[in-house]
C-alpha cells in the first residue's frame, strides 16, 4: 500500500510545470519561470506561468505597484497603440471601405492574428526594455 502513494520524480515535475500554459505577460508558451502564492490556504494557491525572466520581472514590478489588476496598465495602452498601426496596415490592404460583415473568414482570422501577435510582441518588447542589465 506505501509502495502506491510513493511520487516519481516526472510525476513530481508534471504537477509544478504546467504544460501549454501561455505567459502572463506577452501569451508565448511558458518556459519554466513562475510564481505561486506563498501564503497556505485551504483553497487552492494561485499560480501564474512565465516565458522568460524578462516578463517575469516585468509581471512582479507590476504586481508590487497594485494589487488589483483591472484598469489597463501604462504599459498595455502602448502595447494595444503599438498594436494599431499594425491592424491599420492590414484593413488598408483589405479597403477601409469595407464592411466588417463583409469580411471573409480568412481576413477576420488575419486581423485577429495580427492584434493578438502584435499585442504579444508588444508587451514583450516593453518587458525586455524594463528588464535591469545582467552584469555577467
Amino acid at each position: 500500500m506505501a509502495s502506491s502513494l510513493k511520487i516519481t520524480a516526472e510525476e513530481r515535475r508534471r504537477l509544478w510545470h504546467p504544460r501549454g500554459t501561455l505567459c502572463a505577460v506577452c501569451r508565448q508558451p511558458t518556459r519554466g519561470f513562475g510564481w505561486r502564492d506563498p501564503v497556505r490556504s485551504k483553497r487552492p494557491r494561485p499560480s501564474v506561468w512565465f516565458c522568460s525572466m524578462p516578463c517575469q520581472g516585468f509581471w512582479t514590478r507590476l504586481a508590487r505597484e497594485r494589487f488589483a489588476m483591472v484598469d489597463l496598465t501604462e504599459e498595455e495602452r502602448a502595447a494595444i497603440t503599438a498594436t494599431l498601426k499594425r491592424v491599420a496596415l492590414l484593413l488598408e490592404e483589405i479597403g477601409w471601405q469595407t464592411a466588417l460583415a463583409d469580411l471573409t473568414e480568412a481576413q477576420v482570422r488575419a486581423l485577429i492574428e495580427e492584434a493578438v501577435e502584435g499585442f504579444r510582441e508588444a508587451m514583450a518588447d516593453i518587458a525586455k526594455s524594463n528588464a535591469p542589465e545582467i552584469p555577467f
